[in-house]
């Protein structure tokens, strides 16, 4: 008697999930050329987590995607604001994690792209959830910022959250008085309310950074404020001179105009300025992002069908 044969049959891979593909890391290391290099490898979209590129005013100084690029690839949350709207990561997390299920009803992949590591946490981890505080607390801070400076918030959010004042860019000034609202109106530290479960999402998330020798990337970055400097910055600056107090406007390669503009300082002086700041920058970007162990990191001359091949192996 022939014994039974079984005969198993390898099924086929399905994703079960949609997949969401972040690409991440410092100004002018190249996200966006990768970014639509894979927009066309998985013939999908593209959110931009740039929260400098929300505004429509501001074209050069945030090195929004060129035309040409964005017609290589369709974009979202490029420019789609004005300056004088007010937007928070908030409202983006709510408007972006919308926008990608439904980019879901009709492809497996969506890209998302930027080096505003709080937008992106808040697409793909969810923000805390922080308790509504009274709104006279944030006028309160307002007043002693232009009564004092920033230096006397930085000084109050060292006493009461000396672990934030550690972590936090403290010359992001609606950063620290989002802090000190929440300290002074709960009587709680801003860090105690970090801890909270991160949200569930429907989707499974890749992370890529793109790295490259950090004396590499200042260059980079000083030869993208010559370009911009020579594809008319200061002019866009002259334009975006009376709305110098909007937080959209408190920015690198903004504010360092507006000193020249107000004859603080010389013109080539502002231009280091810019430089030195958008290094910085960079800086902190790297600190931020270099914390998240899910992020597998490229350099920034890998090609792109490498990335592809591990994104397909990955999904």
């Amino acid at each position: 008697m022939v014994p039974n044969t079984v005969i198993t049959v390898e099924k086929p891979y399905i994703m079960t999930k949609k997949h969401l593909i972040v690409i991440v890391g410092p100004t002018a290391i190249g996200k966006t050329a990768l970014s639509i290099a894979l927009a066309k490898a998985f013939n999908c979209e593209i959110v931009s987590a740039d929260s400098r590129q929300f505004f429509a005013e501001m074209n050069i100084g945030t090195a929004v995607p060129t035309e040409e690029e964005l017609a290589e690839a369709k974009h979202h949350f490029i420019q789609h604001l004005s300056i004088t709207d007010t937007y928070s990561v908030g409202d983006f997390e709510r408007d972006g994690v919308a926008l990608i299920e439904s980019l879901f009803t009709t492809n497996d992949y969506v890209i998302i792209v930027g080096g505003s590591g709080l937008y992106v946490d808040a697409i793909t981890k969810g923000l805390d959830h922080f308790p509504d505080v009274d709104p006279s607390i944030r006028e309160h801070l307002q007043s002693l910022l232009e009564q004092e400076g920033i230096s006397a918030l930085q000084s109050k959010l060292k006493e009461l959250d000396p672990e934030h004042y550690q972590k936090v860019d403290l010359n992001n000034t609606h950063r620290v008085i989002r802090a000190l609202e929440i300290c002074i109106g709960t009587g709680k530290t801003y860090t105690s309310f970090l801890s909270n479960p991160k949200k569930k999402r429907s989707f499974n998330v890749t992370k890529i950074g793109l790295s490259a020798d950090r004396q590499l990337i200042y260059d980079r970055i000083n030869k993208r404020v010559d370009m911009m400097m020579k594809e008319g910055l200061l002019e866009e600056v002259k334009t975006l001179e009376k709305y110098r107090n909007l937080n959209a406007l408190n920015t690198v390669g903004y504010k360092e105009l507006f000193n020249y503009l107000d004859g603080a300082w010389d013109l080539d002086f502002a231009v280091s300025e810019i430089k030195k700041n958008t290094r910085r920058f960079a800086k902190r970007q790297l600190t931020w992002f270099r914390k998240d162990d899910s992020i597998t990191w490229f350099d920034y001359k890998t090609a792109p069908k490498e990335i592809v091949s591990y994104i397909k192996k990955n999904s």
